[in-house]
């Protein structure tokens, strides 16, 4: 399957009868389920038309822009008012949903296929959560109905107690629900046959017994305290969902109420208690309940279920009565497998990794979930949680060294984890969880297959870069961006030769902050192009300026920085050409920076927009030369005229007397650009000994604080020749 799915334009009609299709394999699917539980029965064509509308629905939620699953929960509902209430029916209308919902109601507008089955997914969810509310609502209506029968039926058989026995038993014998009557002290005098045949015990009798015999392990202390406060007088009537034990050892689930009757004088004389059977919509409710929190294609725990348990147990470490600790892991390189393999061998996968997770859970307080795609957590509760996570984080990792079997191939597994040991302060769970994946990041970032601790003051700094980059559109079109000017001195006669333009970001909250701070988060969100492009502009004017205004026998030279992204983007040779007519520069006034790490291995078509610039007349420089450990003679086939030379060679020289090693790199640097007939520039130029040196050695030009750090424009010719070296 590709990224997207591609459609065609259909018009209205088109759409229709697709709604149809679609219902009527719904129909065909659902209806054998539901006819016969239907009050006022539909035909099965009939049934068809009333799926037609609700296929519209599903198709209008899952495209919808933006994605709210929610109206879906209507279309549930609306199911269980058509009595689509069997205990079959629901898997059955997932099941068509998720089988040919997309298929036959593709998007209009191409969506990627991802978002569309996460989409798909969302939607059953919702559909089936409105299927279980509606269908609890429906069943306390009835339970409500049947309360009231109960009701009725109890004060008619007070009054028959009090006026005719014989009218009583017609009504406790012919009651659907089961009724029993026991003494103040529990003793159970008389069950109908409906209550027996609940506990699968017709023609028997529980006369003689104890109402505190039937204790179920699955009672709550509440439940027995109001039965004691009923027996003391102290209540007339209580009611609670309780199970029993039938007598085959099987468990039935009741509505239970029981009520205190008086005798005239209001002493205490009886309880009776009025049982429904409603162990198989506890049973629905279980199943939804499993469905809705657990990951349909490993059986884990999901997203539901995990925050659920991670919402307690911060609950009680918050509290002091507990302790946390929680791994994020999420598979290293899982992506190929799905590009190479398919989506099929990535799910299989999937499955095989959750089950050896799902092992390395060894303790009832320790829980693994899948929170989507291949990444899963695991959780560990009570108080040597912090102690317990290291050691289930490294257990996690020792399962998976075994490669995977998968159709006769061995497939590696590797994973990064970030861990969280609960002893980080009062967090929420969205603060945890996010502590817990940039902790993950960091242990991909260290070279993946490891886990690493969450730290505060890590977290806090990706936070910030976070913020930072956020603001970074904006901040562009709120001219927040601005140009500083460092000079480039010819080290022969101390003259400025030009300058190198480097931008800077007047930041509302965070003050001036230097290119290292934002130019990478401009890389990893494409903004680079259009700050570069602004960048370039800007640079342009002010040589053009300074052109205007100077000696135009000697033109200042504008060097400008460029990024790898810059140099991958198609148009920069023709941004550059427009940026240069636009301000009306001569090509031969501006200089553009490539770092050397961005040109190493790399082929001619990489190479063709710098050489049709180097074409032009712009000069091109390799900046910061002899940190990327490249062939030297690969710089015979670059189309540069410059070496910038990194500062790391020359510090050697700030003092007297200079270090050898030093000298004789930069001496061969030197001459081996000259002989290419490249110039050479030496950056972070900080003393006078240092510039001395660089001259003697054959440097052409040279930038640092000795001659002048970065400034406005005006300041060009400002030199201080100030030793800056500490």
């Amino acid at each position: 399957m590709g990224t997207a799915m591609a459609v065609g334009k259909a018009g209205p009609g088109f759409r229709d009868d697709r709604l149809r299709r679609f219902a009527a394999i719904w129909s065909r699917a659902v209806y054998p389920a539901t006819a016969g539980v239907m009050v006022r029965p539909m035909t099965r064509a009939q049934f068809e038309r009333y799926l037609v509308p609700l296929a519209g629905v599903l198709r209008d939620t899952l495209y919808a822009r933006p994605f709210d699953p929610r109206p879906a929960g209507e279309v549930g509902a609306a199911l269980v008012r058509a009595h689509c209430t069997d205990p079959e029916a629901l898997p059955l209308i997932l099941g068509v949903i998720d089988a040919y919902l997309v298929l036959y109601l593709p998007p209009d507008q191409p969506m990627p296929a991802e978002e569309t089955r996460a989409r798909c997914s969302r939607v059953q969810h919702a559909v089936a959560t409105g299927f279980a509310r509606a269908l609890a609502e429906r069943a306390r209506a009835e339970q409500a109905a049947a309360s009231r029968t109960a009701r009725a039926a109890q004060s008619e058989t007070e009054r028959a107690l009090h006026a005719s026995e014989a009218r009583f038993r017609a009504i406790f014998e012919g009651s659907a629900v089961g009724v029993g009557i026991a003494d103040v002290d529990g003793r159970i005098m008389d069950v109908n046959e409906a209550l027996m045949r609940m506990f699968r015990s017709p023609g028997r009798t529980a006369n003689g017994r104890n109402v505190g015999e039937f204790v179920h392990p699955d009672d709550s202390p509440e439940i027995w305290g109001l039965y004691r406060e009923l027996a003391r007088g102290d209540r007339d009537h209580y009611r609670v969902e309780k199970p029993f034990y039938r007598s085959d050892g099987s468990v039935l689930w009741t509505d239970l109420s029981v009520s205190l009757l008086r005798d005239a004088d209001g002493e205490p004389q009886y309880q009776i208690a009025l049982l429904e059977d409603i162990t198989e919509r506890r049973q629905l409710h279980e199943r939804l309940r499993y469905e809705a929190t657990h990951d349909a294609l490993t059986g884990l725990p999901n997203r539901t279920l995990f925050f659920e348990r991670l919402d307690g147990a911060l609950g009680e470490s918050g509290g002091g009565t507990g302790g946390f600790g929680l791994c994020y892991l999420d598979l290293d390189g899982f992506k190929s497998v799905n590009d190479s393999l398919g989506h099929t061998v990535g799910d299989r996968l999937l499955v095989a990794v959750a089950d050896r997770l799902r092992a390395c859970a060894t303790a009832p307080h320790e829980l693994v979930a899948r929170l989507g795609g291949d990444e899963f957590v695991a959780l560990t509760t009570g108080p040597g949680a912090a102690g317990d996570v290291t050691a289930l984080a490294r257990r996690m990792l020792a399962a998976l060294a075994e490669p995977v079997h998968l159709d006769g191939r061995d497939l590696s597994v590797r994973a990064s984890i970030g861990v969280v040991d609960g002893r980080g302060g009062q967090l929420g769970a969205a603060e945890v969880l996010r502590s817990a994946d940039i902790t993950m990041y960091r242990a991909k970032a260290a070279g993946g297959n490891r886990y690493e601790l969450a730290d505060a003051a890590c977290d806090a700094r990706v936070i910030a870069r976070h913020s930072l980059t956020n603001c970074l559109p904006a901040a562009l079109d709120n001219g927040e961006f601005f140009i500083e000017y460092q000079p480039l001195v010819r080290l022969e006669d101390g003259t400025v030769r030009g300058a190198e333009a480097l931008v800077r970001w007047l930041h509302p909250v965070h003050g001036v902050l230097g290119p290292d701070q934002f130019i990478p988060l401009a890389e990893s969100t494409g903004l680079i192009v259009p700050l570069g492009r602004w960048v370039l502009q800007e640079a342009a004017r002010q040589a053009r300026s300074w052109h205007t205004e100077g000696d135009r026998r000697a033109p200042l030279r504008v060097n400008v920085n460029l990024s790898p992204s810059q140099l991958r983007y198609p148009a920069l040779v023709a941004d550059t050409v427009a940026v240069l007519a636009d301000v009306g520069l001569d090509p031969s006034a501006l200089c553009l920076e490539v770092t050397e790490n961005a040109l190493i291995g790399a082929d001619e078509e990489e190479l063709r927009p710098l050489r049709q610039l180097a074409d032009l007349g712009v000069d091109i420089a390799l900046d910061d030369f002899g940190t990327g450990y490249s062939n030297l003679s690969y710089l015979r086939r670059l189309p540069v005229s410059t070496l910038k030379l990194d500062r790391s060679f020359t510090r050697g020289m700030q003092r007297a007397p200079a270090d050898p090693v030093d000298v004789k790199i930069v001496e061969g640097i030197v001459s081996l650009a000259h002989t290419l007939d490249l110039s050479v520039t030496v950056e972070g130029v900080e003393t006078g000994t240092q510039a001395d040196h660089l001259r003697l050695l054959g440097c052409d030009t040279a930038q640092g604080w000795y001659y002048a750090r970065p400034g406005p424009p005006e300041r060009l010719h400002t030199l201080s020749l100030a030793d800056a070296a500490s």
